[in-house]
């Protein structure tokens, strides 16, 4: 098969086209033909040897895909609902920048009825990990306010959609009057200009001075301290990623008087029955808003998967709005 192979740390261009074995699925897993596969930042930190490879997964980047089973454990499949040439899209731990891919069969979900491969190929990463942080560590409820940091990552235009299919009022920031209006087109209640405005100012006077009740941070940093002003008491804040820096300085005190959690995860290593769990709550609550149009796939820009390098020089300018694919 071809593949998309990392040849050394370094910038996009040590993303190469290479030759590879093809994989072989073992027991409760399958083998996907993979038409597109979705472009996401720790496609780009793994890139820089910033994100190591959990053990056993294939060092090849891409955690997120879509296409066609055409191999795989039969028993597994059948009590999942597949059978060989249904079209899926799963997430995986590493393998995804190649024509055929591995996964769990617990990890695959069907491609929503309605939706291309290249639209079905962005979904898996970003949901799965929405879904994991803001309804199950964060525990969003309808009629809570829900802040997003960077509403026009993958990440915060899944966030917006799905909080606002969910009843949740939705607050997000972005850095630009233009990726603002963007975020308000997707369904955002208001969207705030960082470079422009003092987000916890802002938030303070969008909620009346209450504050939101859970906050999805990708920024951390001198972010968490600041966040921690926007939330309500009993608010929850809940960071997935460290753009910002690793060292944050909180008010201990706030955190106590006020009952605040601060939380935070990461998807890529956990076990497959986690992964799993939260594929059939999206399967459950997601998937019929998706296949509604109620909640849909926001796609940037479309790549041949040879031009990777040009994917990820785009996704770092961050002048995207929404997914980055590759396809074959």
């Amino acid at each position: 098969m071809k593949a998309i192979e990392i040849l050394r740390a370094g910038a996009p261009e040590v993303l190469q086209l290479a030759e590879r074995p093809d994989p072989v699925s073992g027991a409760g897993e399958v083998l996907i033909r993979v038409a597109a596969a979705g472009v996401n930042r720790p496609d780009v930190l793994q890139r820089k040897g910033l994100y190591p490879v959990p053990p056993g997964a294939s060092e090849l980047p891409g955690l997120e895909l879509a296409g066609t089973i055409v191999a795989g454990d039969a028993t597994a499949m059948a009590q999942a609902g597949f059978k060989l040439g249904d079209r899926v899209c799963a997430l995986v731990a590493g393998g995804g920048y190649a024509q055929l891919c591995v996964a769990p069969v617990g990890q695959c979900l069907p491609a929503p009825a309605g939706l291309s491969d290249i639209e079905a190929a962005s979904l898996p990463e970003t949901f799965f990990t929405v879904w994991s942080n803001v309804f199950d560590r964060a525990r969003l409820q309808p009629g809570e306010t829900l802040l997003v940091q960077g509403g026009t990552s993958g990440i915060g235009v899944t966030a917006i959609q799905i909080a606002k299919a969910a009843g949740a009022t939705v607050i997000v920031t972005a850095g630009s009057d233009d990726k603002c209006a963007a975020c308000v087109a997707l369904g955002a209640d208001h969207a705030i200009n960082y470079r422009s405005h003092d987000f916890v100012a802002e938030v303070k006077r969008l909620t009346g001075g209450k504050g939101v009740d859970v906050i999805l941070d990708m920024v951390a940093g001198d972010y968490v301290a600041r966040e921690l002003n926007c939330l309500a008491d009993d608010g929850r804040l809940v960071i997935i990623a460290v753009q910002g820096g690793i060292d944050s300085k909180i008010d201990a005190g706030a955190v106590l008087r006020r009952r605040l959690t601060i939380t935070g995860s990461t998807l890529r290593p956990r076990p497959v029955a986690f992964k799993a769990a939260i594929a059939a709550a999206l399967r459950k609550n997601v998937w019929p808003w998706i296949e509604a149009g109620s909640v849909k796939p926001v796609i940037y820009k479309v790549f041949p998967a040879a031009e990777a390098a040009q994917a990820h020089t785009l996704m770092e300018s961050n002048q995207h709005i929404g997914k980055l694919v590759l396809t074959w």
